[in-house]
């Protein structure tokens, strides 16, 4: 039993490692690569881009957070998709008709947040 559960996630397995690996390796390479002098320019403080012009205690605009949450929801319903992958053609009819179920969902909170106008600065 326990070798046939490793052997239906190898896939995801081998993609967790090989995503690893290459985080590391451009991790490392931008470190030796990349310039480390400093200047005026690059020690600024800055706030989204631009020079603060007030307190850094005041509020951001709530867009920010509204995309920084659908981002979130978004990424983990996404994440949802991998054990359904892995499992296509063991769950029969049911599972495919649940798997489509959860598409339409996704499509119908994706079309309610663009109505709503969260994606417009």
């Amino acid at each position: 039993m326990n070798a046939l559960f490793f052997l239906e996630y190898k896939s995801i397995f081998i993609y967790l490692i090989v995503s690893l690996g290459l985080a590391l390796v451009f991790v490392m390479v931008s470190y030796l690569f990349a310039s480390q002098i400093g200047g005026i320019e690059k020690l600024s403080t800055y706030e989204c881009g631009f020079e603060p012009f007030e307190d850094a205690r005041n509020t951001f605009d709530i867009k920010f957070y509204i995309i920084a949450m659908l981002f979130i929801i978004f990424d983990i319903e996404v994440a949802y998709l991998f054990p359904w992958a892995v499992s296509f053609f063991h769950i029969g009819p049911f599972g495919f008709w649940i798997s489509i179920d959860f598409f339409i969902e996704l499509v119908v909170g994706y079309i309610y947040v663009y109505k709503k106008g969260a994606f417009i600065f």
